[in-house]
């Protein structure tokens, strides 16, 4: 059983100690993952190019071949730029129309949080949720 055989085993994974072997493992893990990935996408390129699927596909498309059933979702991304778009509604006088056009997404600045007088975030902290995020991590040979 070489390494990547015995990785896929999380017994395997909790009996290893030794962080400089885990950390090897995740350098293997990390590399197969993104030769995943791409081939993964080199393999929609191909479906999509074969299912004759627009670039600019925004919605779903189905396709059938004789043993799978293929949903292809397209996507535009778009975003807006706030300050920008404020000051077009107002020179058009359509600034009525914004809150029904658009989702105004409060995001929490935390350098100016943090620095903000409590008198000020105190009454406010009750509309904000806080939860851990996973951890991201970055391993590196020693050289």
């Amino acid at each position: 059983m070489n390494i990547q055989e015995m990785m896929n085993t999380e017994d395997f994974i909790n009996s290893v100690s030794d962080m400089n072997e885990l950390s090897k493992m995740w350098l293997i893990a990390k590399e197969n993952e993104a030769s995943a990935m791409g081939d993964r996408r080199k393999i929609e390129d191909r479906i999509k190019k074969l299912a004759k699927i627009a670039e600019d596909l925004e919605g779903t498309e189905t396709v059938t071949p004789d043993y799978f059933t293929i949903k292809i979702v397209g996507r535009i991304d778009r975003k807006v730029d706030s300050d920008k778009l404020q000051e077009l509604a107002a020179e058009a006088g359509l600034t009525e129309h914004l809150s029904s056009l658009f989702r105004w997404t409060p995001e929490i600045n935390m350098a100016i949080w943090k620095a903000s007088d409590e008198r000020i975030t105190r009454p406010l902290a009750g509309a904000i949720t806080a939860k851990p995020g996973r951890p991201s991590f970055k391993i590196t040979i020693k050289e």
